[in-house]
């Protein structure tokens, strides 16, 4: 790749196509943080965007670079709430790791959840030590911690959300 390539800005695409199935699939197994079954709810929300459009709840942002997904992030807005937003998925490739895209992302994702009428954003991740680099990147994002439940997905495995309110 050359050099001055993985220092461009990523191109940004809310359009989710038949081929992001796989790109996604693949992208998160890549990470090694996601257990085969989020591996498999991770496509299956790309799977319903594309059956039921908009109606699916489920809205995309993805990061690419000469065709190559780089990053995505999943937002939608949270049923029964009257303007807030769930960020359910937001990756980058290791490989791309570092290069700001998923602060990118971030920023991007929001702009879109607040013309979609978010005024907060939730966003959940596990306690256990492979995610500190997760929940010290939504900090570092503007969000805080609003809660904590203990062995939420396992024993000594719980569930961290934060919270950001948008201006």
């Amino acid at each position: 790749m050359p050099e001055n390539s993985r220092n461009s800005p990523p191109f940004f695409r809310e359009e989710v196509r038949p081929e992001d199935c796989e790109a996604v699939g693949g992208l998160v197994r890549a990470t090694g943080f996601f257990s085969e079954e989020e591996e498999d709810i991770a496509v299956e929300l790309v799977e319903e965007r594309l059956v039921k459009g908009d109606r699916s709840g489920y809205f995309f942002l993805f990061a690419e670079e000469e065709d190559r997904l780089l990053g995505y992030a999943c937002f939608g807005p949270i049923p029964g709430s009257v303007h807030s937003f769930d960020l359910y998925w937001i990756a980058v490739s290791p490989g791309e790791q570092g290069r700001g895209i998923g602060r990118r992302l971030m920023v991007a994702a929001e702009r879109l959840m607040a013309k979609r009428g978010a005024r907060r954003i939730y966003a959940d991740t596990s306690s256990r030590p492979q995610y500190e680099s997760t929940r010290a990147f939504y900090i570092a994002c503007g969000y805080r911690e609003a809660a904590f439940l203990n062995d939420f997905y396992a024993p000594e495995d719980g569930k961290v959300i934060f919270v950001k309110a948008l201006s």
